[in-house]
């Protein structure tokens, strides 16, 4: 077991690598179909799975000091209070199908393993040649996302997304003009979160590490982030981004850099007609239902009132054949939220609130995640995943008594993790992040490494 530990440690880097390239890159393609879903197994699924074979032997051999461990212990403990709201959907409310719901709770374990295979098997004594190594990927993986974005624009290259059912298939379809950037992710949802994410880490070290060939290297690859984050047109996006760089900025006290960052992203931003003109809609539209106290409708004419759609069953909407004309300014990504995805997550919550509905029982987006929590694991379920985040933080905080002995990319990865998770919770209030996947395999490597690192630190000091 001893040998299968040591070989599972030298492989993990590698294997984390090719999940930092693979999983972002490789276009969602269906390998596999599960019947009765319209979900797939996928090549990342694959790979994610041997990082969890890879992860057995250290179970094994280290479980009770990885109970003893509080980051690892609330870990278990989410899912086991996941797997109870699980039952209690089956058993007790009965919103939930058993064979989908454990589909839906095994996913959520899959996007953590990464967190676990760079937390647990990445040695201390590795862990900064790891980081600086990962770094690299991301710069490669960004100008690649990029390359390809523009071909997207320009050169009518596929677009695989998985937005609906249909889509799921791998149905190549085309960008037309006006229509979001994707690249190689499913949505352009998951494109810009992952973009809020890593740009906090490239601008930290922009303004951290020595060397103008680097300084240069992570300025082009900045730059090509910004323009994927300004042509996903996602205006959540655009904000958390502003909210991580700050945090990450600020904390590192690049105050200069801050300002120059900032001015130089709102020039770019405003200066995308898309970007400005979703911005200028949503504060019209939010400016007259407040000046007339009127509702928002889910489409211009009819409103659709919570107490019409029931959270188990897909929403449709059929318009009347005659509409009367409406003066009144809308958005449909509010009035969605507020008519159906939130009233909808809300129900589930009020049904059984301590454990939620189930995974599963919310079947459309919610587009915020809290309220998904909420609604399909409850507040024992929400508490837990809380419980993991403040152990997270009590390590990433106690980086600042050792902020001025890390090394630059150290600094940099550590803090930008920091920001770039401000930036997530915030897009979080207005997006489903934890259930895409392209982005929360990422999400939780990246943070598994920074922990890693924190810690390494820490046992030196």
């Amino acid at each position: 077991m001893q040998k299968l530990l040591r070989l599972s440690e030298k492989l993990s880097k590698y294997l984390i690598a090719a999940v930092l390239i693979v999983v972002p890159l490789l276009p969602k393609f269906p390998l596999i179909k599960i019947p009765g879903t319209y979900v797939a197994i996928r090549f990342e699924d694959i790979l994610i799975f041997i990082l969890g074979l890879i992860l057995i032997p250290k179970f094994i051999l280290d479980f009770k000091k990885i109970w003893k461990d509080k980051i690892l212990s609330s870990i278990l403990i989410f899912f086991a209070v996941t797997f109870i709201s699980l039952i209690a959907g089956v058993v007790i409310t009965q919103t939930v199908e058993l064979r989908l719901g454990l589909l839906h709770w095994a996913r959520r374990i899959e996007y953590m393993i990464p967190f676990l295979t760079a937390y647990l098997l990445i040695p201390r004594d590795k862990i900064k040649e790891s980081v600086e190594f990962y770094f690299k990927i991301l710069l490669i993986v960004v100008a690649i996302a990029f390359f390809y974005g523009l071909g997207q624009r320009y050169l009518h290259f596929p677009v695989i997304i998985t937005q609906n059912e249909q889509y799921s298939k791998g149905i190549a379809l085309r960008w037309t003009p006006g229509a979001h950037i994707n690249s190689t992710f499913a949505g352009h949802y998951d494109l810009s979160a992952f973009i809020v994410m890593i740009m906090p880490i490239f601008l930290a070290a922009l303004f951290t590490i020595k060397g103008k060939l680097s300084k240069l290297t992570i300025a082009i690859s900045s730059g090509m982030g910004l323009w994927l984050l300004i042509n996903s047109v996602s205006r959540t996006a655009q904000a958390a981004y502003l909210l991580a760089i700050s945090v990450t900025l600020l904390l590192l006290r690049k105050f200069k850099g801050w300002v120059i960052v900032v001015l130089v992203s709102l020039i770019f931003m405003f200066m995308s007609s898309g970007l400005d003109a979703r911005f200028s809609q949503a504060i019209k539209v939010i400016y007259e239902h407040i000046k007339t106290g009127e509702g928002f409708s889910y489409v211009p004419g009819f409103v659709v009132r919570a107490d019409e759609v029931t959270f188990t069953v897909r929403d449709s909407v059929v318009a009347s054949p005659t509409p009367a004309p409406v003066k009144a300014l809308n958005d449909v990504s509010i009035a969605i939220r507020l008519n159906v995805e939130w009233p909808r997550a809300i129900r589930a919550f009020v049904k059984n609130p301590i454990l939620g509905t189930g995974y599963s029982s919310i079947d459309l987006a919610t587009d915020n995640d809290y309220l998904r929590m909420l609604g399909e694991i409850g507040l024992l379920g929400f508490a837990a995943f809380v419980l993991i985040f403040l152990n997270i933080g009590k390590t990433l905080l106690k980086t600042f008594s050792i902020k001025e002995k890390l090394g630059d990319i150290e600094k940099s990865y550590v803090f930008g993790v920091m920001g770039g998770v401000i930036g997530t919770f915030a897009t979080a209030f207005l997006i489903d992040l934890f259930e895409a996947s392209k982005f929360a395999i990422i999400f939780w490597l990246l943070l598994g490494s920074a922990v890693n690192l924190t810690k390494s630190k820490l046992n030196e000091e």
